[in-house]
């Protein structure tokens, strides 16, 4: 790619993991090398099982404990956080990658895994050819404000307001 942008899907609403991993998908049939850091998120989740069928082209791997974190974050949980902060510095810099998603990295700054600055300072030493998606809710504003694509998913209605959990290959 000669021109990479920074592209944040934020907001309440259900699809910014989903939009991410389409965006990788659609990148590895163009032949790019996608890099996934999840943060927040552990286990195999059905995007994991199939992501794996894209191995040659999209690498994901998980930093968190797989765990709501409620108040202070638990040494384990921070600890998690920051090698995940490191992979995706060494795969933005790396050559290997055309695209590096934080997926979730919006709520690792609000649980207070990792700060605004570490998120700036990846869009700042992001090479221009790199595409750098940044997914999760509660984007701050100096990132929103450095971005150069925000989608903000808004819920208007969904069918968990009448009881339905999570449903395996939907929403999990």
């Amino acid at each position: 790619m000669k021109q990479g942008f920074v592209q944040v899907y934020t907001g309440d609403g259900k699809g910014k993991t989903t939009a991410a991993i389409g965006l990788s998908v659609r990148a590895a049939g163009a032949g790019l090398k996608v890099f996934i850091a999840q943060f927040i998120k552990a286990g195999d989740y059905s995007e994991i099982k199939a992501l794996k069928k894209f191995s040659d082209h999209i690498t994901v791997r998980q930093f968190g404990q797989g765990r709501f974190i409620r108040g202070k974050p638990a040494d384990e949980d921070i600890a998690a956080a920051q090698q995940g902060l490191g992979a995706v510095k060494s795969a933005v810099l790396s050559g290997e990658y055309d695209v590096v998603v934080i997926e979730e990295g919006n709520v690792a700054v609000t649980c207070g895994l990792l700060s605004v600055r570490d998120i700036l300072d990846i869009i700042t030493m992001k090479p221009e050819n790199i595409e750098l998606v940044i997914t999760g809710r509660g984007a701050a504003p100096s990132i929103i404000e450095k971005a150069d694509l925000v989608t903000e998913m808004k819920e208007i209605k969904h069918y968990y307001q009448k009881g339905i959990q999570a449903r395996v290959g939907i929403e999990k």
